[in-house]
């Protein structure tokens, strides 16, 4: 029996809505100082008060700076983090505080492909080892030859060949070491999959065969997929719905197009301004992009934290901070976003319009 039989065969009807509700989410890393006797001196917002759903089948790609807390998120959502505060549900089970079993059965629904294909796999292991080790810390597949089988099968269904289940992984690629990786996240049939910048590691000639693998068995299997990158192009390629996060917060979020085609909050504005382009005809007249660095997450600016970089911000940006709203956009109206809203939800009191983009060298609209 395969791992993804024997745990669909006790599954019951699918709970009705959102398959991750993410509710005020905070997490908060102690500055202290001294060594023998600690003392807290402040703490670093990693993450400070992040909401959001991810759909069932659908790919929610989150995206910012180095340091705006993105990976932090998606460790807070694998349970590898413990929240400061906030919520987490799993199909409508809140799964903030899980420990003992009750974690370990969530982990058996949540996995991770991480970034670095070379030290996220043990070289003291074989690659058929690595992959069965799901099987064997959840205690599946314990018929003779059975956690073979279904480890060779699954190396055939990322691109491998079975015939290596032998082989240790510094007798692989880096594009190879990440087939693995998706191999290992899929042994156990997980209902979410969550991708922490799979490619950035990768050779440019390799990333696209690596995407175009995760993108098609996202397909074919049905998985809800959270997907991290700094690469803007490849997240329109690969996601229904974006989020885009600054210091800690999510500036905005919503449909892939509708957030291309139309941004409303000057940080994405800035963001797709930056994105190069092989005809620079295509980018507009003059470019704008930021000045200035991104501000300590220890110390943030008070209102709209990205005030301090903003060409729009305005006395009251700096007092109130703007609330996540939404904002219809017609790029979208008539449709549905992966929220089951129509547009898009922008924290900023003063959004984009046309004209702006197309002064900060933005070609809105497709």
């Amino acid at each position: 029996m395969r791992a993804s039989e024997d745990m669909a065969g006790g599954a019951g009807p699918q709970p009705e809505g959102p398959l991750v509700r993410v509710r005020d989410l905070v997490k908060h890393f102690p500055l202290t100082r001294g060594i023998v006797f600690q003392r807290k001196i402040g703490a670093v917002r990693a993450v400070d008060g992040v909401s959001f759903d991810i759909e069932r089948g659908e790919t929610l790609g989150i995206v910012g700076e180095t340091g705006c807390g993105k990976s932090t998120t998606a460790r807070l959502i694998m349970r590898l983090l413990d929240a400061t505060a906030g919520g987490i549900d799993f199909e409508g089970q809140d799964i903030t505080g899980a420990k003992g079993a009750r974690l370990k059965a969530i982990r058996r629904e949540v996995q991770m492909i991480f970034q670095d294909p070379y030290s996220s796999l043990n070289p003291r292991k074989t690659i058929g080892s690595i992959i069965a080790e799901p099987f064997a810390i959840h205690g599946l597949l314990r018929e003779k030859g059975e956690r073979g089988r279904e480890v060779q099968r699954l190396m055939e269904t990322v691109g491998l060949n079975a015939e290596h289940y032998n082989r240790y992984p510094h007798e692989f690629s880096g594009g190879q070491r990440q087939r693995i990786g998706v191999a290992r996240a899929l042994a156990l049939s997980p209902k979410l999959l969550i991708a922490d910048e799979p490619v950035s590691a990768l050779d440019v000639s390799i990333q696209a065969q690596v995407l175009n693998l995760l993108r098609d068995l996202q397909r074919r299997l049905g998985l809800t997929v959270v997907f991290i990158a700094h690469d803007l192009s490849v997240v329109r390629h690969m996601c229904d719905r974006v989020a885009v996060m600054y210091l800690g917060k999510i500036v905005e979020i919503g449909p892939s197009d509708a957030l291309y085609d139309f941004p409303r909050h000057p940080y994405t504005g800035a963001l797709l301004a930056a994105v190069p382009v092989a005809d620079p005809s295509k980018h507009g007249s003059e470019r704008r992009l930021l000045s200035g660095d991104v501000p300590s997450p220890a110390s943030p600016p008070s209102g709209c934290r990205f005030h301090t970089r903003c060409p729009k911000a305005q006395e009251l940006c700096s007092t109130r901070e703007p609330l996540l709203e939404e904002k219809s956009s017609p790029v979208v109206e008539g449709s549905l976003g992966g929220d089951g809203q129509a547009g898009t939800r922008v924290a900023c009191h003063f959004p984009l319009s046309r004209e702006e983009l197309a002064q900060m060298g933005v070609r809105s609209g497709g």
